[in-house]
């Protein structure tokens, strides 16, 4: 039986078989080339605890990878917890000091009276709000996903539900 130690304690693996992953994926979507990583996303890559250890690092570099749309900039963008989401709730009570966004204004209540269909009022809420934030960011997903707190791939999914993933769809 061998044993190795974590991968958080091998110094300079996380480089070596991040490449590794990358290229390999890169090779597997066709990339002309293979930009590398970001001196950010190195970074994040050597602070990162591992506690899944290789499989952990194989698994967040091919879904980086696979999720970046410009194989000629290095990859910038690491997630590592695809599951993690803006509206989890927090584990413990806050420190009354803590720094904490504002909740954004409810609407005006204009015309809610008027409801008769919730759900067709909150999907064209919902639509126009996209639609309005697209055109703020220039169609730019990546921008308009982080003004609205949301992950690329959650943004990608409103705009599929509403029929937005083309540019001027209406």
């Amino acid at each position: 039986m061998i044993t190795l130690p974590p991968l958080r304690v091998r110094e300079g693996d996380v480089f070596v078989l991040a490449d590794y992953f990358a290229r390999r994926m890169a090779t597997e979507l066709h990339w002309e080339a293979w930009p590398g990583f970001s001196e950010g996303a190195m970074r994040a890559l050597e602070e990162h605890e591992w506690p899944g250890n290789v499989r952990e690092l194989r698994n967040v570099i091919e879904r980086a990878v696979y999720r970046w749309d410009d194989w000629e900039r290095p990859i910038a963008h690491i997630v590592f917890d695809p599951f993690d989401s803006p509206w989890k709730p927090e584990s413990g009570p806050v420190a009354a000091n803590e720094n904490r966004a504002a909740p954004a204004p409810l609407p005006a209540a204009a015309g809610h009276e008027t409801v008769s269909d919730l759900r067709a009022a909150v999907e064209a809420h919902e639509r126009a709000i996209l639609e309005l934030h697209l055109g703020k960011h220039r169609y730019n997903q990546r921008s308009t996903a982080k003004a609205l707190g949301l992950t690329y791939d959650q943004l990608r999914h409103c705009l599929k539900k509403h029929g937005l993933l083309e540019r001027g769809s209406g």
